[in-house]
């Protein structure tokens, strides 16, 4: 009776639930990108944003809250309210990186988001400038044996999968190069005029300068070859065996975001980054899309935060 009861209480409430969310969204949706604008990370929202304001009918605003690698802008997420209209647009770095790289973290990743699409898989690319004397990663790597703690090299900010990919690389070729953390995307500037050495970066963000002859491509981070970059080698089939730095970037709410505008939200944007004419772009900036569930996003999450918690450790990185 007890149950019979609370049943019947309960049912104007979900009569309620129901048209509501139906409705949503009925105002503009907010996406905060935790990253620089024209970065990697932007530059997929805003695709991804434009293509859900059209399918809505509700204008898609883009929001950048950069700093802490990543953590400002997620941790905002995570504290706002779970109503659908304050989503995540984030990457390796702030999702699994960071839990492990940080001693203290103003959230968890698996309680106080709500994984709702991966949207693509990107590559590192590892890149130096056209006049660089190391036309190979082999070159690159006998520099650095001559010159231990000579070379430098840049990142987007200590933890992401830029620094990683280059501490990795550094320690299966047993040499010792100096990290230049950057904020977002401007450690290229000083890569092109090399005031810095050598960079992994996101295919996206040096696409346009590898096809213009500005940056020498070398190799990349995934354990298959980049469909945007299919001639430049894997850095497992030049001697790194098993290598695998790349980055990804997803679509999360707040917990507690209705499962209905979850499973909403994931329908469309994997809707989006599957449309030929989208898949054909992403890739030819880079980005392999991807496109899942929420479920599958969850079980992708914790391989993730497992596997760069092992990174983390090996590496020896780790912020205050």
């Amino acid at each position: 009776m007890t149950t019979r009861r609370a049943l019947l209480l309960a049912a104007p409430a979900l009569a309620l639930a129901g048209p509501a969310l139906a409705a949503w969204p009925d105002r503009p949706v907010r996406i905060v990108v935790s990253f620089t604008a024209g970065g990697t990370t932007d530059i997929i929202a805003r695709l991804v944003g434009n293509l859900l304001s059209e399918r809505w009918g509700q204008p898609v605003v883009i929001e950048n809250r950069a700093g802490a690698g990543g953590n400002i802008g997620t941790e905002y997420v995570a504290r706002s309210a779970p109503d659908g209209y304050t989503l995540l647009v984030a990457s390796v770095g702030p999702l699994a990186v960071n839990q492990s790289l940080y001693r203290t973290m103003p959230y968890d990743t698996r309680r106080d988001l709500a994984p709702i699409s991966l949207l693509a898989s990107v590559p590192n690319i590892l890149v130096v400038a056209p006049d660089s004397p190391a036309r190979s990663v082999a070159e690159l790597v006998a520099l650095a044996k001559q010159r231990p703690g000579g070379l430098s090299y840049g990142s987007t900010g200590v933890g992401t999968s830029s620094h990683l990919a280059s501490a990795m690389m550094d320690g299966m070729a047993g040499v010792q190069t100096t990290h230049v953390p950057y904020r977002g995307a401007v450690a290229l500037n000083d890569l092109l005029t090399r005031r810095i050495d050598f960079m992994f970066a996101t295919i996206p963000s040096v696409i346009e300068q590898i096809r213009a002859g500005k940056l020498r491509a070398l190799a990349v981070s995934t354990l298959a070859r980049s469909r945007s970059s299919p001639e430049v080698p894997t850095m497992a089939e030049l001697g790194f065996e098993g290598f695998d730095a790349s980055s990804w970037f997803g679509i999360l709410g707040p917990a507690g975001t209705p499962r209905e505008v979850v499973e909403r939200v994931s329908a469309d944007a994997a809707a989006a980054v599957r449309r030929p004419d989208i898949e054909r772009q992403m890739i030819e900036q880079g980005a392999d899309p991807v496109g899942s569930t929420p479920e599958e996003f969850g079980a992708f999450l914790d391989k993730e935060i497992a596997r760069w918690a092992t990174v983390v450790r090996l590496s020896g990185a780790s912020v205050n």
